[in-house]
């Protein structure tokens, strides 16, 4: 039963519709150019429209891999497909792998959340419900089905191991790197504690994250996520055209919140502090 008549799921016309412009999005993304705040984090506002952390990241991070798990278990159904390739479903797995941490488990890691912008988090769910349309639609029914389409495709077991690989080392490096970040904020809920228990005044207090990654760029969790899904587009293949949007709607999104915290961190710390540390991707900027 769709929830949406012909979008959800999405019917092969909208399906291809959708996945035609959803390359365009990098243009939508490029208007952070022109603002001076991203409204969640280091440089967001108080606002009456903020929605606290926790309940709009999860609210905003959860559609994706709901929509393609909802996707897969009616589209193919509808297509007349009985069983899909163990390749969609390995795809299929590694999204909804990301969004569990992503989506659940990294809210409640976390040991404060700032709170999120309503537009932010509209937008952000607009984005899920639109790319996971674009992936699920593909691994359910619109891209290769059969081994034998796979084949055609110019699959290699070599190529998918890659992918794979890769993807995880993103995955695993994006975890740590968001790890480092929330050990900072428990030693400043202690340090804050502490002081409350004195009776001395206490003033948020910021620092320069320095280890792992860290030592080398400000924002290794940004970078290893495009790594994540540089992978996953190298397991599905050049076909694999909504992991190719994916990633550089991904990129186009976060590399404008990179350059502005990088400036924060400047005006924070001063070059000294951060002499040596790329923003987001090494060797380049």
């Amino acid at each position: 039963m769709a929830v949406v008549e012909g979008w959800l799921p999405a019917s092969r016309d909208n399906w291809e519709t959708l996945n035609f412009w959803w390359q365009f999005y990098p243009a939508l993304a490029s208007f952070q150019w022109l603002v001076s705040w991203y409204g969640m984090g280091k440089t967001s506002v108080q606002s009456k429209f903020n929605i606290p952390g926790r309940i709009a990241w999860i609210t905003m991070e959860v559609p994706g891999f709901i929509t393609l798990l909802y996707t897969l278990s009616t589209l193919p159904v509808q297509q007349g497909i009985t069983d899909l390739p163990w390749q969609n479903k390995v795809l299929a797995s590694l999204f909804v792998i990301h969004y569990i941490y992503r989506a659940i488990f990294f809210p409640f890691l976390q040991p404060s959340m700032s709170p999120i912008h309503v537009l932010v988090w509209a937008m952000a769910i607009v984005f899920q419900l639109l790319n996971g349309t674009a992936v699920g639609g593909w691994l359910a029914a619109y891209g290769p089905t059969t081994q034998a389409e796979w084949d055609a495709q110019g699959f290699s077991i070599a190529r998918f191991a890659i992918g794979l690989g890769i993807f995880y080392f993103g995955l695993i490096g994006n975890y740590f790197s968001d790890e480092e970040l929330r050990e900072i904020r428990r030693s400043e809920m202690r340090r804050q504690e502490k002081f409350r228990q004195q009776g001395k005044t206490i003033e948020k207090h910021y620092e320069v994250p320095q280890n792992g990654l860290f030592k080398y760029m400000l924002f290794p969790h940004y970078f290893m996520e495009w790594v994540e899904w540089t992978g996953y587009w190298i397991a599905g293949g050049v076909a694999f055209t909504p992991a190719r949007s994916f990633l550089l709607n991904e990129f186009f999104a976060m590399f404008p919140r990179a350059v502005s915290g990088g400036k924060w961190y400047k005006e924070k710390f001063g070059e000294e502090k951060i002499k040596g540390k790329y923003v987001v991707i090494p060797g380049v900027y």
